[in-house]
Formats: C-alpha cells, structure tokens, sequence
C-alpha cells in the first residue's frame, strides 16, 4: 500500500446499518462448476432474502466480469486477481449491512482461502453446489464444455484446469439429489440462525 494513503472512518459503521436493517450481514459464497446451478440457486435465495425484507445483492461471475474485470482473462494470474477483487467487493457490501450472494467457480482450496481470509471468516458461508462434471456437460447451458472439449477454450475448470471440491462446506447442496427449490430452502434454513 502507498504510504500516501489514510484510511478514513466513517461514522456509520457496519454495525447501525446492521442493526437499522434488523439483520446480520455475510456474504454466501456459492462455488460449483460451471453449469453445477450456483446461480439459478444463488438468483432464488435473493429473490427470497428480499421477500423477508433483507438488504441483499448478488455478485456473479460473469456479471462481474462484463464490468469491473472486463479485463482479465482465464490465466491462473487473472482468475486470482478476479476473486481478489471479487472478495473486496463483497466486503464493501457486508460493511454496507448487506447479505451478499456470490456465485463463483472459485475453482481451487487457495482461492477460496483467499475469498475468505479477505472477507472474514466469520462473515463467510461457503455454499458447495455438488453436481457431477458429467451432469453440468449433459446440461452445458452456455455451451462451454463443448467449446473447452473441442479446444475452443483453454483453462476451463473440470477439463484442462482443476476444481477442487471443499472438504467442509458450511451448506452441501447435491443437485442431482435436491431440486432448486429443496436446495434454497435448505439454505435459509441454514442461515436463519444467522439473521
């Protein structure tokens, strides 16, 4: 960090926004392979935070990369430096008093290492959205294992580049099992507690 930086403080903290929305702020990290679900269940969870009356938004993968790393590609390089900023964002929002729903691969253990060392551990939910790498190329919505197969696109996680699935997940949601709807009430009901 320059030395011509000071962080300033305000005088609103995460706290009286938490305690003005009458709810706790976090973020639920969704990770899965590409097709897995993460955000067809990531999309229903906000859509029922905000029924209850939640401060909530969603970060997804290529939303995000559509605008604030509209410049990084898919090198190991980039890839990190997208979860890096995505992981600043969503502390921005938990210190807004945000719930924040995140949709990533976030492929590796070191990624999301690194996700949850910046946002706090006490602050991250880790949501495993399981689906078999033969069901998400059977399902292939955007076409992509077709394209990664074919050697159209390098560094696809589950093809040419790895996923490692969490050993603990805070919610293990087996898609194959659950339906969507099965899955996000499994959701809230782990995060009631929470909020």
């Amino acid at each position: 960090m320059s030395e011509n930086i000071t962080i300033h403080h305000y005088d609103l903290s995460r706290e009286k926004r938490n305690n003005r929305n009458q709810h706790k702020s976090f973020v639920l990290w969704f990770t899965g392979l590409s097709g897995s679900g993460k955000s067809t269940i990531a999309n229903k969870v906000e859509a029922a935070l905000f029924e209850k009356n939640k401060q909530v938004y969603s970060l997804d993968g290529d939303n995000i990369r559509s605008g604030i790393n509209k410049g990084l590609g898919f090198t190991k390089e980039d890839r990190y430096e997208n979860l890096r900023r995505i992981a600043e964002v969503a502390k921005l929002f938990v210190d807004a008093g945000h719930i924040t729903v995140a949709a990533f691969v976030s492929p590796t253990y070191k990624d999301r290492d690194l996700v949850k060392n910046i946002i706090g551990e006490k602050d991250f939910i880790e949501v495993f959205v399981d689906t078999s790498l033969e069901e998400c190329e059977r399902r292939d919505v955007k076409g992509l294992y077709k394209k990664a197969r074919a050697g159209e696109i390098k560094n696809f996680t589950g093809i040419d580049a790895p996923y490692d699935a969490p050993k603990n997940p805070d919610i293990h949601i087996k898609t194959e099992e659950k339906t969507v709807d099965q899955a996000v009430e499994e959701i809230l009901n782990h995060i009631n507690t929470l909020i």
